[in-house]
């Protein structure tokens, strides 16, 4: 039991400690630290493919319970993140995209209604080989469509892929 006996601290030398306080005073020589550390670093660098940051505001759709939570709390670590309801304007969309979801250039043209002149869609469909994959050749052909263009393609996480999509220059 470990209020029975000491405990070498570097710093308080022998200390004597219930469970809980041996916890506490031993938390960084465990390392537990650096797991909540690495998980916010996790987060912020995902969040850094997608290149968004701090004071931006990113509009979720079509997320469901097949959806990489992880993406959306590492986008939420750095942007303030709205579900659908949301009715003012936004810097980027998050939309989650599935084969059977529907008409995509229907989903590209109803991303766009709420978006900045310089924001960006980022589409993320499942990776090849997983349930609901997106064929690279729907999103070529639906992106100029909708009056988009795929700048480039992230891999977001184990079952997804994200590609960017931006109005062409010409019509910002």
């Amino acid at each position: 039991m470990a209020n029975q006996r000491g405990y070498p601290h570097p710093v308080f030398g022998k200390v004597k400690l219930g469970n809980l306080g041996f916890a506490v005073a031993f938390w960084p020589l465990l390392g537990w630290t650096k797991t909540v550390s690495s998980q916010e670093g996790t987060l912020a660098g995902l969040a850094g493919k997608f290149g968004l940051g701090e004071g931006l505001v990113v509009q979720e759709l079509g997320f469901d319970i097949d959806s990489d939570e992880m993406v959306s709390n590492a986008i939420a670590s750095v942007a303030e993140l709205v579900d659908e309801t949301y009715d003012d304007v936004v810097d980027a969309v998050l939309l989650w995209w599935r084969e059977d979801d529907g008409d995509l250039v229907d989903a590209l043209v109803d991303a766009l209604g709420p978006l900045t002149d310089n924001g960006v869609i980022w589409l993320m469909t499942p990776k090849p080989g997983r349930d609901g994959h997106v064929e690279p050749e729907d999103i070529a052909d639906a992106s100029p469509t909708a009056g988009l263009q795929a700048t480039s393609n992230i891999n977001a996480a184990p079952d997804w892929q994200g590609t960017r999509l931006v109005a062409p220059k010409s019509r910002r």
